[in-house]
C-alpha cells in the first residue's frame, strides 16, 4: 500500500513539476522581453543561489535517483545575465523537485503530501518578489529622469543671471572713471568744425562678429577719415574666427602697420573686434608695447555677452539640439568657426581674462549704449513682414492673359537691425532686468580700469558702424562719435605719458 501511495505522490509531484514549469516559461516570456535590463539589474544585484550550489543541489538528487536527471553545470547556464536568471529560478523549482522527490523515505506520507503547496508557495513568493524589485527599479530610472528633467528646467530659467556684471563682483579689479562729460564736449567741438586728431598715428578699426557679411561695416567712419588725411585702415581679420586666432591676427598686422608707416597705432574695435584687440594686447604687449598708443572698445561685450552664453549653454534644455544648429549656420553656411561665439561666453571669458590681463600702463577707454525699445521702433517688424520676397512670381488671379506681370520681379528688402535689437533688447530688460543695446549689457561692455563713456542717446548695436539711411542734422552721426572716442584716447595717452614722466623726475 505504501508504495502505491509513493508511487501516486511521485505522478502527482512530476506533474506539478511540469504545469509550474509551463506557468515559469509563460511568465518569464513576457518579463524578459518587457524589461530586460531590468532583470538584468536584479540578477546583478541578487544573485540568488550560485551555480555552484544549484549544481551541488542537483548532483546530490540525482546520487540518490536511478533516474536520468538535468544537469545544470553546463556551461549554456551562463549564455547571458537574463538567461542566468531564468535559469536560476527553473533550477531552485528542479532542485526542490528532486529534493521532494527522492527524500521521500522516512517522511509520512501527510507531510509529503505538503510539500506541493509549500513548492507553490516559494515560487508565488520568489515571483512576487522579483515583481517588486522590478517595481522598484522602475521608480528609480523615472527618479533619474524627472532630476534631470528639472535640472535642466532650472538651468534654462535661471539662465545667466548670476554671470552679468561679474567684473565689477570680482575682488582685485580695477576700478573705471567716467568720461561721459569730457566726450560730449569733444563731440560738440567736433560738430562746430574743431577737428583734434593728430597725424602722428595710424588708427586701426577692428570689426566684429559677422563682419565679412556686412559691406558696409566701417566703411562710412574710414572714408570720414580719410577725408581729413588721416591714415585709417579696416583690419582684414576673419570676423568668424576664434579670439585666440583673431589676437594673432591683429599683432601680424599692427606690426606691419608700424614698421610700414613708422607710427604707433591706435586701435578702435567694435563688438567683437574689440575684445581680439583687447586679447592681442594681454597675449603679445611685449611685442607690442612699443607699437600702440591706445585702444577703445565700442559696445564691446569684454566680460561675455548673455545670449552667447544663453544659447551654448550646456545642461539646459534642448542644448545638443540648438548647438548642432547653431555650428549648421556658423560652420557650414557662413564657413566660420563656432568658437567666434564660445569665446563670448562668460565661462570662456572669465577663463581667458582670468588668464590674460590687460597691461595696466595702456589708455582705455569702455564705450557701451542702450537700445531704444519704444513701440515705434519695433512696429518697424510689421513693415519687414508685409514686404515681397525677391524673386518670387507675382501671382495673376485673372482669366485673361497680361504682359504686365514678370516672373522674379526683384523688391529690395531692407535687413530690420534696429528693430531686431529693440527685441532683444526688451528680451534681456524683461529676463534680466539688464539695460543693452540689444546684444551687450551695458555692465559687461565696461573693461576694468578704462575711462567709461555712457552716452545719453538711444543707439542700437548696429548703429556705431553702419550709416543711417535718415540722418538727422541736428544729431552727431557715427562717424563723428568715432572721432571723438579717439580724440579722448589721444589725450589719455598724453596725460599718461606726463604722469610717467613726472614719476620718473
Amino acid at each position: 500500500m505504501d508504495d502505491i501511495f509513493t508511487r501516486l505522490l511521485t505522478l502527482t509531484s512530476y506533474i506539478s513539476h511540469r504545469f509550474i514549469q509551463f506557468i515559469e516559461d509563460l511568465v518569464f516570456r513576457d518579463v524578459i522581453r518587457c524589461s530586460e535590463n531590468l532583470v538584468v539589474v536584479s540578477s546583478e544585484r541578487n544573485p540568488g543561489c550560485s551555480c555552484h550550489s544549484i549544481c551541488t543541489s542537483i548532483s546530490e538528487g540525482c546520487s540518490l535517483s536511478s533516474k536520468p536527471c538535468i544537469s545544470i553545470s553546463s556551461p549554456t547556464v551562463l549564455e547571458g545575465r537574463t538567461s542566468g536568471l531564468r535559469e536560476e529560478l527553473l533550477v531552485n523549482a528542479r532542485s526542490e523537485f528532486v529534493e521532494s522527490n527522492y527524500n521521500y523515505r522516512g517522511v509520512p506520507i501527510f507531510f509529503q503530501g505538503l510539500m506541493l503547496p509549500l513548492s507553490s508557495l516559494r515560487f508565488a513568493w520568489r515571483l512576487s518578489l522579483l515583481s517588486w524589485k522590478q517595481f522598484f527599479s522602475y521608480l528609480r530610472c523615472i527618479q533619474v529622469q524627472v532630476q534631470s528633467i528639472t535640472s535642466r528646467v532650472c538651468t534654462t530659467l535661471r539662465g545667466s543671471s548670476d554671470d552679468i556684471g561679474w567684473l565689477q563682483c570680482t575682488p582685485g579689479m580695477a576700478s573705471v572713471e567716467d568720461g561721459t562729460a569730457r566726450f560730449l564736449e569733444l563731440l560738440a567741438g567736433i560738430r562746430n568744425g574743431e577737428h583734434k586728431l593728430p597725424n602722428s598715428f595710424v588708427y586701426l578699426l577692428i570689426p566684429g562678429l559677422f563682419s565679412n557679411h556686412g559691406p558696409l561695416y566701417f566703411v562710412g567712419a574710414k572714408r570720414f577719415f580719410s577725408k581729413m588725411g588721416l591714415a585709417c585702415h579696416i583690419a582684414k581679420i576673419h570676423s568668424e574666427a576664434s579670439v585666440e586666432h583673431n589676437a594673432w591676427e591683429l599683432k601680424q598686422y599692427i606690426e606691419e602697420l608700424y614698421w610700414g608707416s613708422g607710427k604707433r597705432v591706435m586701435l578702435l574695435g567694435h563688438s567683437k573686434g574689440g575684445v581680439d584687440a583687447a586679447a592681442a594686447l594681454s597675449v603679445y604687449w611685449s611685442d607690442l608695447k612699443d607699437k600702440v598708443a591706445g585702444l577703445a572698445l565700442v559696445q564691446s561685450p569684454y566680460g561675455g555677452s548673455p545670449l552667447a552664453s544663453d544659447i551654448l549653454r550646456e545642461g539646459q534644455i534642448a542644448d545638443k539640439e540648438t548647438r548642432k544648429i547653431m555650428e549648421f549656420l556658423i560652420c557650414k553656411l557662413i564657413k566660420g568657426d563656432i568658437r567666434a561665439l564660445e569665446d563670448l561666453t562668460y565661462e570662456k571669458r572669465k577663463e581667458f581674462i582670468m588668464k590674460h590681463k590687460l597691461p595696466e600702463n595702456i589708455p582705455l577707454i569702455s564705450f557701451h549704449s542702450e537700445a531704444s525699445i519704444a513701440p515705434g521702433v519695433l512696429a518697424t517688424m510689421t513693415h519687414i513682414a508685409h514686404a515681397e520676397l525677391p524673386w518670387l512670381p507675382f501671382p495673376n488671379f485673372s482669366n485673361e492673359e497680361s504682359d504686365n506681370v514678370q516672373a522674379g520681379r526683384q523688391v529690395p528688402v531692407v535687413i530690420p537691425s534696429s528693430a531686431a535689437m529693440a527685441v532683444c533688447a526688451l528680451h534681456l530688460q524683461l529676463r534680466y532686468g539688464e539695460k543693452s543695446d540689444g546684444l551687450v549689457t551695458c555692465r559687461d561692455a565696461e573693461v576694468p580700469g578704462s575711462v567709461v563713456v555712457r552716452p545719453d542717446k538711444k543707439l542700437d548695436h548696429a548703429w556705431m558702424v553702419y550709416s543711417s539711411r535718415k540722418k538727422n542734422p541736428s544729431e552727431p552721426d557715427s562717424c563723428e562719435m568715432c572721432e571723438a572716442l579717439l580724440t579722448l584716447l589721444v589725450e589719455l595717452g598724453k596725460m599718461k605719458q606726463e604722469a610717467r614722466e613726472n614719476s620718473n623726475d
